[in-house]
């Protein structure tokens, strides 16, 4: 346990307890790294390199749960300077890999000092500025929200953080009490075409292999399904969320460019595919417009098209094998 959480004695579970833990974490993996020796023991330190790449997870908890949180409380303009270390210290871990799988021992010396003193400088923020700043701002209430969320996204630590709060929690799978819906279910709606069910339309939703999300007519953050495998992650923190802040701040221009030329009318679609994890992702873009051709919002819809984009020739029998 550092100094900081022990002055401000948070209870295990609690989120900035996680990161906390985490920074803990990430010390321990450095210091493991920084002495060993790359060329003598490759697979060890690449192995300690892929541990510490999983700090992703903790910039993804931090972007789509805490931010969003802070952003509520009017205290943004420090959230998109730490968004553009994130993706600084992305970078880093891309190159420095191309280093570790190019056998390039002379130049990881350097280029980890570096990647390694970009992580400590960040982790100092977040205790100084970030997390006290963060604690004095929010209830409790958002605070065990966002651990709920969390859940979607995960932690670099081995073993998944206690509930929080505690006494208040029961695991998914020991929960048989009976409730009433919150919406009732009783008959299904009429939709254009056909009737089905709020619960269909859910398991519609969730069924489908796109990452969807809906922004309103006023760019806010509206709907995002929960597929059992997302391209980006995404939590319940961004529901509400204006759509310039759930992207990275080098493609919020092209983001809000689309909107404008959208609520202009001059544009419906727009389209991109990228590289992303070992994924040819497709990513699309669509103008909402109701009967009058009123501008509703945009869906954005993400794909892995790797699969799709190597198919070939015709399969017309059904072969699971």
């Amino acid at each position: 346990m550092n100094s900081f959480e022990q002055e401000i004695d948070l209870p295990e579970g609690h989120p900035v307890h996680s990161y906390l833990k985490e920074t803990a974490l990430i010390h321990q993996i450095i210091e493991e790294l920084e002495n060993c020796d790359a060329e003598k023991e490759y697979q060890l330190y690449y192995s300690l390199f892929n541990k510490l790449n999983t700090i992703e997870r903790r910039f993804e908890r931090k972007e789509n749960q805490l931010f969003p949180y802070l952003e509520k409380h009017e205290w943004n303009g420090p959230l998109q300077n730490m968004w553009s270390f994130h993706d600084t210290i992305r970078q880093q871990f891309r190159f420095l890999r191309e280093k570790i799988e190019a056998r390039d021992f002379r130049s990881l010396g350097d280029n980890l000092k570096y990647l390694t003193n970009s992580i400590k400088r960040l982790m100092l923020i977040e205790e100084t500025v970030l997390f006290p700043n963060a604690l004095d701002l929010l209830e409790e209430e958002e605070w065990v929200t966002m651990r709920k969320g969390e859940e979607e996204i995960g932690w670099m630590l081995s073993e998944t953080p206690a509930p929080f709060p505690s006494k208040n929690y029961i695991h998914p799978s020991e929960d048989v009490e009976v409730r009433e819906p919150a919406v009732s279910q009783e008959g299904a709606q009429h939709y254009d075409e056909g009737y089905m069910t709020v619960e269909q339309v859910n398991l519609l939703l969730k069924t489908m292999p796109l990452d969807i999300t809906y922004v309103d007519e006023n760019d806010k953050v509206i709907f995002y399904n929960r597929g059992e495998e997302r391209v980006f992650p995404r939590s319940a923190g961004i529901i509400g969320r204006e759509v310039r802040f759930c992207h990275p701040p080098k493609s919020v221009g092209t983001v809000l460019k689309i909107l404008e030329e959208f609520k202009k009318g001059t544009q419906n679609e727009a389209a991109f595919w990228i590289n992303y994890k070992e994924m040819l992702i497709y990513i699309r873009y669509f103008a909402v417009r109701d009967e009058k051709k009123n501008y509703r919002g945009v869906i954005e819809m993400s794909q892995d098209i790797s699969g799709i984009k190597k198919i070939e020739g015709e399969k017309r029998l059904l072969e699971w094998k």
